[in-house]
């Protein structure tokens, strides 16, 4: 599936007011100077200058300009995005998934503002242009800019003070990221985890709204889906690698859950 410009999407804040006009999509939202401030669910946040705010779709956000000569970026990204499998291991992801309770600020030093300002910039100019493997390109150049990121956000940690139930579901998704290509039951993984089946898709659904078994098809057609659009390998090796039992079944079960056969992407 080809990138598009509405995936990921870079604004610069020049108006008195900015608001979330990609409702869908995780915001991030770079305040450089001050006479800026953002609100956020009803709470405003002044003197923010030099910050990052990491903010869920489900966030009622605006920035308010009273400086002219204020700048910022506002950057769009589709949940896709972040569940390449380049992106799905940053700190950020674990904030995205579990720390719900806490807006993820990061506080800029001035040389790591400065180069998340250029990868900015770079990723801008990137999604205007019909460069080859520019979307190799958009993925490196986002996974740089959530490593500057990582170390600087206010929720440190998430996991380790939540309830079990979350810790829970944050072990699962670690392992299906190691093993989906050799474990596609939920049984299997209850298993690692010590629970029973009907426990953990009940800890799945509680934090995720979501059953235990299409986490495992989700990242299993998210690999598929990568190597089909990124790798020079064949249908056949990709189906094996993943863990398929025949490029029928591969290719079955790539249709059913996407609606695109794995030739049709690999040839789009």
């Amino acid at each position: 599936m080809k990138m598009s410009i509405e995936t990921v999407k870079i604004s610069r804040i020049v108006n008195k007011l900015t608001t979330n006009t990609n409702g869908d999509c995780y915001a991030i939202c770079l305040l450089q100077t001050d006479g800026m401030a953002i609100e956020i669910d009803s709470t405003v946040y002044k003197n923010s200058s030099s910050s990052i705010f990491f903010l869920h779709p489900r966030n009622n956000w605006k920035i308010l300009k009273t400086k002219p000569s204020s700048t910022g970026y506002v950057l769009f990204l589709d949940k896709e995005i972040l569940d390449n499998p380049l992106l799905s291991k940053l700190h950020i992801n674990e904030v995205r998934l579990f720390g719900q309770d806490e807006v993820p600020k990061i506080n800029l030093a001035p040389g790591i503002e400065k180069r998340i300002i250029d990868i900015l910039e770079m990723l801008d100019e990137l999604i205007g242009s019909h460069l080859k493997h520019k979307e190799d390109a958009i993925i490196s150049l986002l996974n740089t800019f959530f490593v500057y990121c990582d170390g600087q956000c206010n929720i440190k940690s998430v996991i380790w003070e939540t309830s079990n139930k979350k810790t829970i579901v944050f072990k699962f998704k670690k392992l299906i990221n190691q093993w989906f290509n050799k474990y596609h039951e939920v049984d299997d993984y209850a298993k690692l985890l010590n629970v029973s089946s009907k426990y953990l898709n009940e800890c799945v659904k509680e934090v995720l709204h979501t059953n235990a078994k299409s986490l495992i098809t989700e990242q299993r057609i998210m690999r598929a889906r990568h190597e089909l659009k990124f790798s020079d390998k064949t249908i056949k090796e990709i189906c094996y690698e993943l863990g398929f039992s025949s490029p029928d079944y591969f290719s079955y079960f790539y249709k059913q859950h996407t609606g695109t056969s794995p030739s049709v992407l690999r040839n789009s």
